[in-house]
């Protein structure tokens, strides 16, 4: 399946991108994750599983169990401050 990634902040920084089109057989974005992971460089340190990301699938905060589903669009945050 097809769908589309977002990067922001830091993460988008790290891998010089804000999205691109990602063609997957990963059945939930922790899959997808480790995908990623293992494309090595800038995408293993930015998302490695020691770091904490918060992630998004169709502008709706969620945790790494939901299913990925042909043409959602999947979104990476690092952790935010405020201030």
């Amino acid at each position: 399946m097809k769908v589309t990634v977002k990067y922001f902040a830091s993460i988008r920084e790290a891998l010089g991108l804000a999205s691109e089109s990602v063609t997957t057989d990963s059945a939930t974005l922790a899959a997808l994750r480790d995908e990623l992971i293992a494309r090595g460089g800038a995408y293993a340190d930015c998302l490695a599983r020691g770091r904490s990301v918060r992630l998004a699938v169709d502008q709706v905060m969620c945790d790494e169990a939901v299913a990925l589903v042909e043409g959602a669009e999947v979104a990476f945050f690092p952790p935010v401050t405020g201030g």
